[in-house]
C-alpha cells in the first residue's frame, strides 16, 4: 500500500485529498497543508515509487504501470483509511489520475479541483515526449527531468516551483524514472476520451497564466464541460500551488466549502 499521512479535524466531515505529479511526493503539498487542516480533514499520499512509498515497498509494484491500477493504488488508501468520498486536489499528472479516478469510481468524488491540469498534449509537448523516448535508455533521467522542467516552467517566477520538482526527482531511481515514462504510450487516448466526455463532476481547473502548453486546451474543456469552471491566476505559470499559493489555497477552500457536507 502506497504511504499516507491523515488529519483529522474536529468538527468537518470533508476530506480533501492530495495528489501530486510525477516526479514529485507529497511534500510539494506543504504550503496548502496548515491551511487546509484548518478547515477539513486532509489526507496526503506518495504514489508508488515516489516520497515515502519507495524503497521498501516498490517490489510490489513490479507490474506495469497503467494509469488504471496506478488509480487503484488511491482507492486501496481510501479503503484503507475509511474515507467514503472526498474532495480531491491534484498537480500536473495527478490531475489526470484523479480524472481515471473519477471516471472509474464516480461515487468517491465530491469534487476535482485540478491545478496545472494536463488534458492535451499539444505538438510541442509531444515532440518533447517523443524526445525523451528516444533518449530515455541512455540519457541519465535527471538530465531530461530538468530540461521538461525548464520547457514547462521557462520563466523567472517559475524558479521556486522548477527547482522543488528538480530536487523531489533527484529521490527517483532511474528503473522508476522509465517505468513513469512509459505512461506516456497510453495518454493520448486517454486525454482524447477525458476531453470528450463531460463527466458531471463538480470541476475547477487552477492554471497559470503563463502555463502555455496546457491552459489553451483548458479553456476550450471548461467551455464544453457543463460541470467545469475555470480559474486563471495572474503572473504563474504551471505549478499554480506553488507559486501563487496564497491565490490557490484561497480559491480552493472557498470553492471546497460552498458544498454540503
Amino acid at each position: 500500500m502506497l504511504h499516507y499521512t491523515e488529519y483529522r479535524h474536529s468538527d468537518s466531515k470533508k476530506w480533501v485529498t492530495f495528489i501530486h505529479g510525477a516526479g514529485g511526493s507529497s511534500t510539494i503539498w506543504y504550503k496548502q497543508l496548515r491551511d487546509f487542516k484548518k478547515h477539513f480533514n486532509v489526507l496526503l499520499l506518495d504514489l508508488r515509487g515516489h516520497g515515502n512509498s519507495k524503497p521498501s515497498i516498490k517490489e510490489a509494484f513490479d507490474e506495469k504501470y497503467t494509469f488504471d491500477n496506478i488509480t487503484q493504488d488511491v482507492v486501496e488508501v481510501l479503503d484503507h483509511a475509511n474515507i467514503k468520498k472526498s474532495h480531491f486536489v491534484g498537480i500536473s499528472l495527478g490531475t489526470i489520475l484523479i480524472r481515471n479516478l473519477a471516471e472509474n469510481h464516480p461515487e468517491r468524488v465530491d469534487s476535482m479541483i485540478m491545478g496545472g491540469a494536463i488534458m492535451k498534449l499539444n505538438l510541442r509537448s509531444q515532440v518533447l515526449m517523443r524526445l525523451g523516448n528516444i533518449f530515455k535508455s541512455v540519457v541519465p533521467y535527471l538530465w531530461l527531468y530538468k530540461f521538461f522542467a525548464f520547457i514547462i516552467l521557462p520563466n523567472k517566477n517559475h524558479r521556486e516551483s522548477r527547482l522543488l520538482f528538480v530536487r523531489e526527482a533527484k529521490k527517483l531511481y532511474q528503473k522508476e524514472f522509465l517505468r513513469w515514462y512509459k505512461l506516456t504510450s497510453e495518454i493520448n487516448p486517454l486525454l482524447r476520451f477525458f476531453r470528450s466526455v463531460d463527466i458531471k463532476i463538480p470541476t475547477l481547473y487552477v492554471m497559470g497564466s503563463e502555463d502555455y502548453l496546457f491552459l489553451p486546451s483548458i479553456k476550450k474543456i471548461t467551455k464544453a464541460h457543463q460541470s467545469s469552471e475555470l480559474f486563471v491566476v495572474p503572473n504563474c505559470g504551471h505549478v499554480v500551488n506553488v507559486e501563487q499559493s496564497r491565490i490557490f489555497n484561497d480559491k480552493v477552500i472557498a470553492y471546497i466549502s460552498d458544498f454540503r457536507s
